[in-house]
């Protein structure tokens, strides 16, 4: 079986863009939000079934762990109420897409979060979302404020109430920002690698794991810029007088493999343990186009994880056997319908 575990609903409805546009419309006036629009099943059926299942299907996968478009969670924007409302549709659509193809998505839910307001604020959408709508993790933006950075580090106190959280309903977080509102950083091109690598080094100078040793984290994109500098983070570990990542973080950090060239994927399997990667593709997400150099999609990355070398039994740990272990909830899910 092949799990992606990196999927966003980026081909959402048009109604669902322009109520979107709306509510911040009638926030900027002062007005209450328009009533949410009726999308029937046929329209989310057709924009599933002619892009993420269609993808899903021609490159040889079978489930996607789904998750609200991640440029569109948007924090930053409006205020708190403009948050939780705009939160509350994202993961109601997601659920849908679940329940129309239960087979091929399972949900993973966006925060309300919003800067300079507590994330334990957030605690009840995600309890409603994974002990109501089934899903079996979550994305977490270290930067609700999109690019200004101007909040605490994952490590401080103030973000302990969702990790506890967290380990009561055993889900983990995906780390992953939203768009940015800071001109010096390119959302995907930027914004994103810079926030998977920050993650990872605000994990690094503190002692999260020892706190909450069940705690688990993905940082996406394959880990940022952390593997291809790994001698670095090794480095900066001993002088902060940290233990060596293999015990400091790396029973509980996971990278996945949106990582779109055949280098780059070679070079992550080469440094970072094989327990500690997923298969993931962000498909329809921040790279659309095609390769010229290969004639393949660049976020076709199956394609490069087969080129990999890898044994049998090694791909099919990448390919399903870590996301299982990673997402438990995903395991359960998947062994009732006996997969």
């Amino acid at each position: 079986m092949i799990i992606d575990c990196h999927g966003h609903f980026t081909t959402a409805p048009e109604p669902h863009n322009l109520w979107r546009k709306a509510q911040i419309a009638a926030y900027q006036a002062g007005e209450p939000f328009p009533q949410y629009p009726v999308i029937s099943d046929e329209e989310i059926v057709d924009v599933i079934e002619n892009n993420q299942l269609r993808l899903l299907r021609e490159r040889g996968a079978d489930m996607t762990v789904f998750s609200p478009r991640a440029s569109a969670m948007e924090h930053h924007v409006g205020n708190e109420q403009v948050s939780e409302s705009w939160s509350r549709a994202c993961n109601d659509l997601i659920a849908r897409v679940v329940s129309l193809f239960p087979d091929s998505f399972i949900g993973v839910c966006q925060l309300p979060q919003s800067p300079g307001v507590p994330v334990d604020r957030s605690i009840a959408e995600l309890e409603r979302c994974v002990l109501e709508l089934g899903f079996v993790g979550l994305n977490l933006s270290p930067d609700p404020s999109g690019g200004l950075w101007d909040g605490l580090p994952l490590t401080d106190p103030s973000w302990f109430p969702m990790y506890e959280k967290m380990i009561e309903l055993d889900v983990p977080a995906m780390i992953h920002v939203s768009s940015s509102c800071n001109p010096n950083f390119h959302a995907t091109g930027a914004h994103y690698i810079n926030a998977d690598t920050t993650a990872f080094m605000q994990l690094l100078q503190g002692d999260l794991f020892g706190e909450f040793p069940e705690l688990r984290f993905i940082i996406p994109h394959g880990g940022g810029a952390v593997p291809y500098h790994w001698g670095r983070y090794r480095g900066l570990a001993d002088m902060l007088g940290k233990p060596d990542l293999s015990t400091h973080l790396m029973k509980n950090v996971f990278f996945d493999t949106c990582v779109y060239h055949q280098p780059g994927i070679d070079l992550l399997f080469k440094v970072i343990d094989l327990d500690n990667i997923l298969f993931g593709s962000e498909m329809v997400g921040a790279v659309r186009g095609i390769d010229a150099t290969t004639g393949h999609h660049f976020d076709d990355t199956k394609r490069y994880v087969d080129a990999a070398g890898l044994s049998t039994d090694e791909q099919e740990q990448v390919y399903s056997g870590n996301a299982r272990r990673v997402y438990p909830r995903l395991d359960v899910a998947l062994s009732k319908r006996g997969r």
